[in-house]
């Protein structure tokens, strides 16, 4: 996945995003196939999947609230990409093992 240059354009942007959407669909497919599969795994799996979407959101929200990602749109957006990427990659990287 890319990150976009210190001072991101809108078609960077567009790029960064739409790569974090199709990475961020393989994670689903992984987990999808692994949640059907049912159990004590699933189960953990769910729970992972839960606490990281709320501790990546508390996180974000605080960046923007803290004036980190920046103050214009372009910056604000490049860091969001940014920052849900990490947990993506990491996320696909795990389940792929």
């Amino acid at each position: 996945m890319t990150t976009t240059t210190k001072s991101p354009n809108w078609f960077n942007i567009s790029m960064d995003a739409w790569a974090l959407a199709a990475e961020s669909n393989m994670v689903i497919a992984m987990r999808l196939g692994s949640l059907a599969f049912g159990g004590p795994t699933a189960a953990r799996e769910a729970e992972r999947m839960v606490s990281e979407k709320v501790a990546a959101n508390m996180a974000l929200g605080l960046d923007l609230m803290t004036g980190k990602l920046g103050t214009s749109p372009e910056a604000i957006m490049s860091g969001s990409i940014a920052h849900y990427s990490k947990s993506v990659v990491a996320n696909r990287k795990r389940l792929a093992k």
